[in-house]
C-alpha cells in the first residue's frame, strides 16, 4: 500500500479484521490525534498503524501460520458438511413423520365412516319396527272408538252438574269441539287454571268467571266425532272472529286408539276477546282526571312537593314504620354532627379538601383569608391546615403516622420475671503496642497477636472465654489512631472496658481517647497496667497520671479498679478476671432470651466464596438459624451461624458473638441488627434507608450560592487527590478513609470517592480511570482482569497490609502534587501615538516606549482611560521595517496583536510575562 494513499479507518479495520477503536487508539497513543471512525488517514499515520499491528501480530514461522489457517479452513468445511448432513436427516425424519400422520388420519376417517353407516342402518330398522307396531294398534282402536266417545260426553255432562269438576280417570277423546263465545256476564273460569282431562281447552277470555249458583244453565259443547282438526291460516284471521278450519283429507296415521290422551291446541289470536274488563281495569289504574291535557307522551315526572317525595317512602297506609323513622332520625343526627378530620404534620391542599368534604376552591379561599397563597398541589403544615378546618366547622385531630420501624420492631420493655442473668461483654482498649491483644492472648491461650500484620490489630476480634466458671465475651479493638471509629463502636456495645496502659510508656493520646469513649458510652472502666515485668516500669507514676483524667484508684480512695498485670508472665491475670466478674455481679446484667434477637454488628466483610459475612453480638433475645434479620441497609436469612471457634451452631443467646452468613449485602460495622417476622416489610425498610442514605450523600455536595461563592472560588486553588479504598472488612475501610482524608492540607485535598469491602474489581478500575483516581487496597488483592485493565489504562494500584505504610506513601505522593504558583513580571510600558492598517497584517500601532522595554511574544495589556480593555499577546514587533526582538525605553516601534484589533491613539500597552515560583 502506498504511503500517500488515503484510506478510511472503518474500511481499514474491516480489511484487517480488527476493531476501529483499536486503530483509533494506536493513532491517539503515538500521534496524539483523536480521529473518528469515518475519518481517513494516510502517510505517516498509516505507516505507524501498520507497524504497530505488525509488531502485535508477529509469528515465529510463516509455515506454521499458513498451516494453522489451512487447518482452520478444513475444520470449518467439515463442520459445514456435518451441519448439512444433520439438516438433511432432520428433513427426512420430518417427512416420514408427516406421512405416518396422514396414514393414521385416513384410517381413523375410514373407521368413523363405517361406524356412521352401521348406525344409520340400525336407525332405519328401528323406525320400520315402530311404524308396523303403530299400524296394528290403529286397527284395534278403530273398532272401539265410537262407543268410547259417547261415554265420554255423558261423563262430562254428569261432572258439570256436580260442580264443574272433571273426573281425572275419564277417557280422553280426540274429537274436535265447537266452542261458542260466551256473554260477558256469564260464568268465567279461573285465570291460569289448566283444563282437566276430557275437557276441551278454550280461550281464557271466554270463560272468565263461574256462576255463583247452580241455577244458570251450562252450555255443553257438541262433540262431532271424526271431525278433522282445523289448521289456522294466519293471513285469513280477522279480529275477534274464530278461525275457519280448512278441510283436510284423512291420513293413514290419523286413526286414534281408544283411551289415548290428545293435547288440544287452540289459537286465541282470532277468538273473541272481551275488552270491557280491560277498560274497567285501566280506569281504576289511571282515571280520566289524571290525564294531563290528553298528552300521553312518556316523560320524566318532577316531584317538587315534600309530601309527594315522602309519599313513596311509607307503606300503603301512608304511615311511617318504626324502622324507617329510626333510620331517618339517625341520618339527621349524622348530618348535624360535627365533622372530625385527622391531619398529619404535612398535607396537600387537595387531600385536605377531600377530608373536609368540600371543594378545593373553598380551602384555597380560606387560605387566602389567612394570607397564604397556595395552589391545589401545594403542601401546608399542620397548624395552617387546622386553622382552615376549624374555619370550615370541622373538629381537628392530629394523625399519628405509624412508621415501618414501629410496625416491625417490638420496643416493649421486658418484664422482670422474664429476665435471666447474662454474661458480660468486655472491650479491651488502649494505645497501640501497649499489649491489648497479648492480654487476650494469654486469657484465650491462643497466639493471635503473632498472626496479625505488623503485630497490630486491624479489626475487631470477638472472643468468648470461660473464667472462674463463668463465660465472658471479649472484644479486642485496634489502638492505632486511624481506628477511632472502631474503638468508639467497641465501647458503645459493651458493659465493661479494660483500659490497658503500658507501665513503661504511660498515658498516650489513644489512651486518653479510649477514656473519653468509655465515659461517653457509660461503661465501667478497669485499668490494667501492663508490662510490669519490664525494667523501668513505674506503676505508681501511672496511677498518678490517671488522676489527671479523673480515674482515681481504689487504693487512693477512688472507685476505679487498677490491676498490675504482665501478659508475658501471666502475673495478675487471674486477679484481672476476678475483678471483671465482680464488676459484672455489681452491674446485675440481665436479658430476656425468649424474644426476637437484637444486637449490634461488630464487623462485616465480603468473602469471595461465601458472600457477605457479618460478626454480630447478640445483646437481647436468642438468634436462631433461619431467622430473618435486618442490619442497616442489609436484609437476609441466617443461613449459617458459627461461634468464635468456627463451630456451626443453631442458636445464640444474649452476650454471644457469632459469625452469620446469608445477608444480601455487607452491612456497615456498628449498625444495629434485629430479627423481624415480616420479610416484605423489612425489605421496604431497607429500600427506604438506602434512599435516605443517597439523599444524605447528595446533600454533601454544596450548591453554589451568593454566600459561599467566594469560598468556592478560593477552593479552586486547591488540587484534589481522588482515592478509591478497598479493604477486607468494613471497619478497615472507614479507618483508612478517615486517615487519608486527614492528610489534606491547604493546597492538596485528599478525597475518597468510593470505599467498599472486597477485592479490587474491574468496575473499581473503570471508576478510577474515569475520575483520575488511584486505588488503595488494604489486606486485599486485585482480580487478574482488574490488574490487566489497570496496566492498560494506567491506573495506579497500591496494596498495603499495614496502615502506617499507606499513610506514609500517600504523604510522599502529595508532596509532588503541590501545584506551582505564577506571578506577573512587568517588562515595560508604551504609548500608542498612531494607528495603521496594513493589508494582510491588520491594525498596527505606532508606539513610543515609556518605561522598560517591549519584548516579542510577551503578553500585552491594553489600558484605556485607566480601564483594561484587552489582554492579548504580541504578534509582531518591528523597528522601522526590520523585525525586532525587543525595543528599549525612548524608542519608537510598530506593534501588532494576535486577537485585539480595536486599537486607538492614546492607549497604553503594558508588557509583562508570567513567572513560575514555589514557596
Amino acid at each position: 500500500m502506498e504511503s500517500n494513499s488515503k484510506v478510511k479507518i472503518r474500511d481499514f479495520a474491516k480489511d484487517l479484521n480488527s476493531a476501529p477503536a483499536d486503530i483509533i487508539k494506536v493513532v491517539k497513543d503515538y500521534l496524539g490525534v483523536e480521529k473518528k471512525v469515518g475519518a481517513s488517514f494516510a502517510g505517516e499515520e498509516l505507516d505507524i498503524v501498520l507497524e504497530k499491528l505488525t509488531q502485535d501480530n508477529q509469528v515465529d514461522s510463516f509455515e506454521d501460520y499458513f498451516a494453522a489457517g489451512e487447518k482452520k479452513r478444513r475444520e470449518e468445511k467439515e463442520k459445514a458438511e456435518k451441519a448439512e448432513r444433520e439438516a438433511k436427516e432432520a428433513e427426512e425424519a420430518a417427512k416420514r413423520a408427516e406421512e405416518q400422520k396422514k396414514a393414521e388420519e385416513l384410517r381413523k376417517a375410514e373407521e368413523a365412516k363405517k361406524a356412521a353407516e352401521a348406525a344409520r342402518k340400525a336407525e332405519e330398522a328401528r323406525k320400520a319396527a315402530e311404524a308396523a307396531k303403530k299400524a296394528e294398534e290403529a286397527k284395534g282402536s278403530e273398532e272401539t272408538r265410537k262407543p268410547g266417545a259417547e261415554k265420554s260426553v255423558q261423563d262430562s255432562a254428569h261432572d258439570k252438574k256436580q260442580g264443574g269438576k272433571p273426573n281425572a280417570k275419564q277417557d280422553k277423546t280426540p274429537a274436535r269441539q265447537e266452542v261458542k263465545p260466551a256473554a260477558p256476564s256469564e260464568g268465567r273460569g279461573e285465570k291460569g287454571k289448566p283444563a282437566a282431562d276430557g275437557q276441551p281447552k278454550v280461550n281464557a277470555s271466554n270463560n272468565q268467571s263461574r256462576p255463583k249458583s247452580g241455577s244458570d244453565k251450562i252450555k255443553v259443547p257438541k262433540i262431532l266425532p271424526k271431525q278433522p282438526t282445523a289448521k289456522v291460516d294466519i293471513s285469513t284471521i280477522k279480529t275477534n272472529e274464530p278461525p275457519v278450519a280448512k278441510k283436510k283429507e284423512k291420513s293413514e296415521n290419523s286413526v286414534q286408539k281408544h283411551g289415548e290422551q290428545v293435547t288440544k291446541r287452540v289459537d286465541t289470536r282470532g277468538s273473541y276477546v272481551d275488552l270491557d274488563k280491560y277498560n274497567e281495569k285501566y280506569e281504576s289504574i289511571a282515571t280520566q282526571s289524571s290525564k294531563r291535557g290528553g298528552d300521553f307522551t312518556g316523560r320524566k315526572q318532577k316531584i317538587n312537593q315534600k309530601s309527594q317525595q315522602k309519599k313513596g317512602q311509607y307503606n300503603k297506609n301512608g304511615r311511617e314504620t318504626e324502622a324507617q323513622k329510626l333510620k331517618r332520625l339517625e341520618l339527621e343526627r349524622a348530618r348535624k354532627q360535627q365533622l372530625k378530620v385527622q391531619i398529619p404534620d404535612e398535607i396537600v391542599v387537595s387531600e385536605l379538601a377531600s377530608r373536609l368534604k368540600v371543594n378545593a376552591a373553598e380551602v384555597i379561599k380560606q387560605l387566602m383569608k389567612l394570607g397564604e397563597m397556595c395552589t391545589i398541589n401545594q403542601v401546608i403544615d399542620f397548624d395552617t391546615a387546622a386553622l382552615v378546618a376549624e374555619e370550615l366547622g370541622a373538629k381537628v385531630e392530629k394523625e399519628k403516622i405509624v412508621t415501618i420501624e414501629e410496625r416491625l420492631f417490638d420496643e416493649e420493655e421486658d418484664k422482670d420475671e422474664s429476665l435471666e442473668p447474662r454474661s458480660p461483654v468486655v472491650v479491651v482498649m488502649g494505645h497501640v503496642d501497649h499489649g491489648k491483644t497479648s492480654i487476650l492472648d494469654y486469657i484465650r491461650s491462643a497466639h493471635v497477636a503473632a498472626g496479625e500484620a505488623g503485630g497490630i490489630t486491624q479489626h475487631i476480634g470477638a472472643y468468648r472465654v470461660t473464667a472462674g466458671g463463668r463465660d465472658i465475651t471479649f472484644l479486642d479493638t485496634p489502638g492505632h489512631e486511624a481506628f477511632t471509629a472502631m474503638r468508639a463502636r467497641g465501647a458503645q456495645i459493651t458493659d465493661i472496658a479494660i483500659l490497658v496502659v503500658a507501665a513503661d510508656d504511660g498515658i498516650m493520646p489513644q489512651t486518653v481517647e479510649a477514656i473519653h469513649h468509655a465515659r461517653d458510652a457509660g461503661v465501667s472502666i478497669i485499668v490494667a497496667i501492663n508490662k510490669i515485668d519490664k525494667p523501668g516500669a513505674n506503676v505508681e507514676r501511672i496511677k498518678q497520671t490517671l488522676t489527671e483524667y479523673e480515674l482515681v484508684c481504689e487504693e487512693w480512695g477512688g472507685d476505679t479498679i487498677c490491676v498490675p498485670v504482665s501478659a508475658k508472665t501471666g502475673e495478675g491475670m487471674e486477679n484481672l478476671l476476678e475483678m471483671v466478674n465482680l464488676t459484672a455481679d455489681v452491674m446485675e446484667l440481665k436479658a430476656n432470651p425468649n424474644r426476637l434477637a437484637k444486637g449490634a454488628v461488630i464487623e462485616a466483610r465480603l468473602d469471595r466464596g461465601r458472600g457477605p459475612i457479618a460478626t454480630l453480638l447478640v445483646q437481647n433475645g436468642t438468634l436462631h438459624s433461619g431467622d430473618v434479620i435486618i442490619a442497616g441497609t442489609a436484609v437476609g436469612h441466617v443461613r449459617v451461624m458459627r461461634d468464635d471457634k468456627g463451630r456451626t451452631i443453631k442458636d445464640a443467646g444474649p452476650g454471644v458473638p457469632v459469625e452469620v452468613m446469608g445477608l444480601g449485602e455487607v452491612p456497615s460495622a456498628g449498625d444495629s441488627f434485629a430479627v423481624v417476622e415480616d420479610e416484605k416489610l423489612a425489605r421496604e425498610l431497607v429500600q427506604k434507608r438506602k434512599f435516605e442514605e443517597k439523599e444524605a450523600q447528595f446533600s454533601l455536595y454544596q450548591k453554589v450560592t451568593l454566600d459561599n461563592l467566594f469560598a468556592q472560588i478560593e477552593e479552586g486553588e486547591m488540587k484534589e487527590l481522588r482515592i478509591i479504598v478497598k479493604a477486607d472488612v468494613q471497619g478497615s475501610v472507614e479507618a483508612v478513609k478517615q486517615s487519608l482524608e486527614k492528610l489534606s492540607n491547604s493546597e492538596v485535598r485528599v478525597r475518597v470517592i468510593h470505599g467498599a469491602v472486597g477485592a479490587v474489581s474491574e468496575s473499581d478500575v473503570m471508576l478510577a480511570s474515569a475520575s483520575n483516581a488511584i486505588i488503595v487496597g488494604f489486606n486485599v488483592r486485585p482480580n487478574p482482569a482488574a490488574e490487566e485493565n489497570a496496566k492498560r489504562d494506567g491506573v495506579d494500584l497500591r496494596m498495603y497490609r499495614i496502615i502506617y505504610d499507606a499513610i506514609e506513601e500517600i504523604q510522599t505522593a502529595m508532596k509532588g502534587m503541590l501545584a506551582p504558583k505564577y506571578r506577573e513580571v512587568m517588562l515595560g510600558k508604551a504609548e500608542v501615538r498612531m494607528t495603521y492598517k496594513i493589508t494582510g497584517v491588520g491594525p498596527v500601532a505606532g508606539c513610543y516606549v515609556l518605561d522598560g522595554k517591549l519584548q516579542r511574544n510577551s503578553m500585552i495589556r491594553v489600558v484605556r482611560d485607566g480601564i483594561i480593555v484587552a489582554d492579548d499577546k504580541i504578534a509582531g514587533l518591528k523597528r522601522f521595517k526590520d523585525d525586532a526582538r525587543d525595543v528599549a525605553q525612548g524608542f519608537e516601534c510598530g506593534v501588532s496583536l494576535e486577537k485585539f484589533g480595536d486599537i486607538k491613539e492614546g492607549d497604553i500597552f503594558e508588557c509583562y510575562f508570567m513567572e513560575e515560583y514555589r514557596d
